[in-house]
């Protein structure tokens, strides 16, 4: 049975975050940016029967904490490791999606005792951009299609309509539908708009384009999930992932960008074989 729990740090930032807690391998799920943890009810449901599941709203994300400030890798990182000392967590499997699939490696390269795996869910570019490209982000904030969700809309209907124009909602399934309704919260003035924040989205983006994520081998049993029409679809953008990553499985699984809500089933069971396999 999944729950709703929350955990509160030292330095008051909140972190809620959803628990499957029938197993006992820990393994804990990472959203990408402009998501939250609902994303990963279907894959929690398929492994609860072995796994201590966590899977957290990030900061500036769904219900947890959303400061003026403190969106870098350096604090992502402090509040997972927080939550994992918390939960007494020592060695866990650890899958992430596009933008924390990118920061992932970081932590790893950072601290790579926690980790009995990586599952890299289609990452977000994997190298560092120069400098100069940052004059283009508030261009991209405009047109990149799963930011389009951060404005403001008069009503719940309007914010649907366009939540069912994209990716992650192809087919509108009653999975895609929870997720969305975990996305956007009413306010006092009768609109609605997305519990992801800009503040958030601001320094996410700067931090995530412009440094690399892998900058070191990493000999941890790695799983990189490429979806057919995701956003790692050539040689070159798998070539830094088979340099550095020693001990790398890539599988092809079907759909887009968000194949674990698209299409879960084969996803699923990708994701369950290859941690069958790594069983202690």
């Amino acid at each position: 049975m999944m729950e709703r729990k929350t955990f509160i740090k030292d330095d008051k930032i909140q972190i809620s975050y959803l628990e499957w807690n029938q197993g006992k391998t820990p393994l804990m799920l990472l959203h990408g940016m402009a998501d939250n943890a609902f994303v990963w009810t279907s894959l929690g449901e398929h492994l609860k029967d072995n796994y201590h599941i966590i899977a957290p709203d990030l900061r500036g994300h769904g219900d947890s904490s959303k400061p003026e400030t403190g969106y870098f890798t350096e604090d992502i990182i402090s509040d997972l490791e927080a939550l994992i000392n918390y939960l007494g967590w020592q060695k866990i499997h650890i899958l992430a999606h596009s933008w924390t699939a990118k920061l992932v490696p970081i932590w790893a390269t950072k601290n790579p005792d926690y980790f009995l795996s990586m599952i890299l869910v289609d990452p977000f570019y994997i190298n560092k951009i120069p400098d100069v490209f940052k004059i283009t982000f508030p261009f991209l904030y405009q047109v990149l299609p799963f930011l389009k969700m951060t404005g403001n809309f008069t009503t719940y209907e309007k914010a649907e309509n366009l939540a069912k124009t994209l990716k992650q909602y192809q087919g509108w399934t009653p999975l895609q539908e929870k997720v969305f309704q975990n996305s956007i919260k009413k306010n006092d003035d009768g609109t609605w708009s997305s519990k992801f924040v800009l503040e958030a989205r601001n320094e996410i983006f700067t931090d995530v384009m412009l440094q690399a994520g892998l900058t070191e081998k990493l000999v941890i049993p790695t799983l990189f999930i490429q979806p057919e029409k995701g956003l790692n679809r050539t040689s070159w953008q798998l070539q830094p992932f088979k340099t550095y990553l020693s001990n790398l499985t890539i599988k092809t699984v079907p759909s887009n960008h968000w194949a674990f809500l698209v299409q879960p089933q084969p996803f699923n069971e990708v994701i369950e074989e290859f941690l069958e396999t790594r069983k202690n």
